[in-house]
């Protein structure tokens, strides 16, 4: 299982977790336990810290794949165009080499 795999399931999860906690409200509001409003209230309380808590994660999980490949010491696509820029001139002076021997 790759850590995209890993991510995903977790996000996934959460939004399971998500559609239990409504769920879970709602009951609540039918009890009288709650009233609407406080129902309400608290589902729009719960969504927003999922949020910020999604938001949390994906940064985290960005932050870790960024270093992963820094540490990697990966070229970058700008490196790999400066080097195919290089190798396309060298190519271009030795075939005018060639051709003035």
């Amino acid at each position: 299982m790759t850590i995209f795999d890993i991510a995903r399931n977790a996000l996934l999860a959460g939004l399971g977790v998500q559609e239990k906690v409504k769920e879970f409200i709602d009951e609540l509001v039918k009890k009288g336990e709650l009233n609407d409003s406080q129902g309400a209230k608290l589902i729009k309380e719960w969504t927003e810290k999922a949020d910020k808590s999604t938001e949390d994660l994906s940064k985290t999980f960005s932050d870790l794949v960024t270093k992963t490949l820094d540490k990697m010491n990966l070229p970058t696509r700008d490196d790999i165009e400066k080097i195919n820029k290089k190798l396309n001139s060298l190519s271009s002076r030795i075939k005018k080499l060639e051709g003035s021997e």
